[in-house]
């Protein structure tokens, strides 16, 4: 298999580490490993039960517990129709390449997650892409538009719901209408869900998870891919998985995983758990850091509203905006790298042209950060 480098990695790993200012991270604010142990009612006996842990292979599916746990965050579904994967990344990759094959149409939304459509790329598949129209009110989506791409021989609609980078989120309604588009046809709806739990981040906190429904509970041949890494801070685990009703195809997912991670690791599996039992208390919190952040932002973009574009996300942590200025927006974000050390997301790691950038609002330090790089913009007299 040949395939692209991922641009959004490339891109990160010349700065992540060491730019000072992060203002394009995806992911919440971590916890550490002791403040993912304090939530339990017996901190210090859950951190001995966790140093007792075995450092041998886990079960290639994922340990039966942690299947169970993940299958509760869902409606109507059980641990059988759960597959444990090293992170999401580990899941896209496995359901695009058991489920398709060269000749294949896909539809997919754009712009996207590289690997949502690279890899179905790099197996051999036809692609058009579902792409997103910038409004007055924001970012939107035309589902007449996305009906003129379907094909006899469309195989998968790829969506990711909330989105990354828009911040768009699709409506129960929208989601509903999806599932009929695809079902009338046999087609398979793959879902990146790693934002699930900050939808609707002016809402109420309680079932906050359950704010729309997953793909995996309105379709049978639905997938929704989870994670811990984006709404519940957690990347370090590397845990996400696969939820379908679809048995075959999970099954055709374990046995490629056999070429992949074989496993993941049993450290990493015993804390998920502690996780998934915290959920409602992790995602609350995590949601009281984007809803703060998100009302910094509006005031920021108010500040400036003749040099940006503000589109305010819909869910999740982050959104994409544009400036407006000369000039390729690499070179942009190099520069406020370079002279304030405050990080942004060039659009054109997700294959756009014009001036948009991203931004995340999952972690504390946020408004620090857009201090810095306000004052930068003053510095370099932009507005």
């Amino acid at each position: 298999m040949r395939i692209p480098d991922f641009e959004l990695e490339v891109f990160f790993g010349k700065h992540e580490f060491s730019a000072p200012h992060l203002l394009a991270q995806s992911d919440c604010e971590a916890l550490s490993i002791a403040e993912l142990l304090a939530l339990e009612p017996d901190p210090a006996g859950a951190r001995e039960a966790f140093l007792q842990t075995r450092l041998g292979y886990a079960e290639n599916d994922g340990k039966p517990e942690l299947r169970r746990s993940i299958a509760r965050l869902y409606r109507n579904e059980d641990s059988g129709r759960v597959l444990v994967q090293t992170g999401a990344q580990e899941g896209i990759f496995s359901c695009l390449n058991v489920l398709l094959e060269k000749g294949d149409h896909v539809i997919c939304m754009f712009p996207a997650y590289q690997s949502l459509y690279e890899v179905a790329r790099a197996v051999g598949c036809e692609l058009s892409f579902w792409r997103f129209r910038q409004t007055g009110q924001g970012w939107a989506l035309d589902f007449d538009a996305l009906e003129s791409l379907l094909r006899p021989h469309t195989r998968a609609i790829v969506v990711n719901t909330p989105h990354n980078p828009t911040g768009y989120a699709l409506s129960e309604a929208e989601l509903r209408a999806l599932c009929a588009l695809a079902a009338g046809r046999g087609i398979h709806v793959i879902a990146d869900e790693v934002y699930k739990g900050l939808e609707d981040p002016d809402g109420s906190d309680e079932n906050a998870w359950h704010a729309r429904p997953a793909i995996c509970e309105l379709y049978e041949r639905g997938v929704s891919i989870g994670v811990l890494s984006k709404a519940y801070g957690l990347p370090g685990l590397r845990i996400g998985w696969a939820v379908s009703r679809d048995r075959e195809l999970l099954t055709a997912m374990s046995r490629f995983k056999n070429y992949l991670s074989i496993c993941c690791a049993a450290p990493s599996e015993e804390l998920a758990l502690v996780a998934l039992r915290h959920a409602p208390a992790i995602l609350a919190r995590n949601r009281g850091i984007v809803r703060a952040n998100l009302a910094l932002a509006d005031a920021f973009f108010a500040r400036h509203a003749g040099l940006f574009t503000h589109n305010r996300p819909l869910a999740g942590p982050i959104g994409f905006h544009k400036i407006h200025i000369d000039g390729p927006m690499e070179g942009f974000c190099e520069r406020l790298a370079r002279e304030a050390g405050v990080l942004l997301l060039p659009g054109s790691v997700y294959g756009m042209d014009e001036p948009y950038f991203r931004m995340g609002y999952g972690r504390r330090n946020f408004g620090e950060n857009l201090a810095r790089f306000e004052a930068w913009l003053a510095e370099a007299k932009l507005d």
